[in-house]
């Protein structure tokens, strides 16, 4: 299985990005996983927040093959532990899918047509981050998942 993570909009944080690269490094031992980062929207002060979200949209679903499996990380999703999602992630790999996409929208979600594309939806946490610094936590959280699949001692229990 191969793992995606799509994100709109750069990382404009020198720490936050090296510490991306070195997750994203770590992570490559365990699996084949493909960051992209989509542009942002140009002009986003003429659009309201609906079609900003649209626009967006539509950058994310023309990077979605027919048989991806999309997930959204999402506010509203499905909150799991580190073991928990491990075991999820494990699951996945074990039906067959060949690319699990991975989501992180723009400042305000996603449109209703990336909404009836997911597959699932998974929430990091109850409070608010910002966009740049979940795509940290959620390579990290990647990256434990097979250190704890593999029984490897990054995770404490």
């Amino acid at each position: 299985m191969n793992i995606k993570l799509i994100a709109v909009g750069k990382t404009d944080h020198k720490n936050l990005q090296l510490l991306i690269d070195e997750y994203q490094k770590r992570l490559s031992f365990y699996i084949k996983f493909e960051f992209e980062i989509l542009a942002d929207i140009k002009n986003v002060k003429n659009l309201s927040e609906s079609q900003q979200k649209e626009k967006e949209g539509e950058l994310i679903l023309s990077k979605i093959g027919p048989t991806d499996q999309l997930i959204l990380l999402d506010e509203n999703g499905k909150n799991y532990t580190s073991i928990n999602f491990a075991v999820e992630l494990q699951k996945k790999m074990n039906s067959g899918i060949k690319t699990l996409v991975f989501v992180i929208g723009g400042p305000y979600g996603f449109s209703s047509e990336v909404y009836e594309k997911a597959q699932g939806k998974i929430s990091l946490s109850s409070m608010t981050f910002s966009h740049q610094m979940v795509r940290l936590f959620f390579i990290e959280q990647l990256y434990r998942a097979f250190t704890i699949l593999k029984n490897e001692p990054y995770h404490h229990q």
